[in-house]
């Protein structure tokens, strides 16, 4: 903690281990890391006085994996991040998809930036986004990435 400044809670929500009931972000990078996760796996409609807030990604889970299917996804992601996190520019959207003929893709969870949708099989159907973005403050510009698997 940088002099007892936080910023926010940790998402997705972790315990604290420093006495407070949850885990709060240090830095404004770990904020708005946490605002984007928040925002991509927050189902659009669930907010009772902000039923934009959230994406469509629940609904891709099994669809095809497709050209036509990325495309919305990749729209999708974009079009709420430039709603609803005005300092975050998305840079790029990657969708991987499993090669079904030589390996099925490996869904890791060992690293911080990659996160897995609640109720997802690690399956050989799973295909993993990866999201580069920077965020822009007055000053300084970050660049960082996250990774969700469907």
């Amino acid at each position: 903690m940088a002099n007892g400044v936080t910023y926010g809670i940790t998402f997705p929500f972790r315990d604290s281990f420093d006495g407070k009931f949850l885990d709060l972000t240090d830095t404004t990078e770990e904020e708005v890391r946490s605002n984007l996760i928040h925002l991509l796996l927050t189902r659009k409609g669930s907010r009772y006085f902000m039923p934009n807030f959230g994406t469509r990604l629940y609904e891709y889970i099994f669809e095809p994996l497709d050209s036509p299917t990325f495309d919305q996804i990749e729209s999708e992601i974009k079009e709420s991040v430039e709603t609803y996190i005005p300092n975050l520019t998305v840079t790029s959207v990657k969708i991987e998809a499993p090669d079904l003929v030589n390996d099925s893709l490996q869904v890791t969870t060992q690293d911080p930036n990659e996160f897995v949708f609640p109720g997802t099989p690690e399956s050989e159907y799973t295909a993993k986004i990866r999201i580069n973005y920077n965020i822009t403050n007055n000053v300084f510009n970050t660049s960082s990435f996250v990774i969700i698997n469907i």
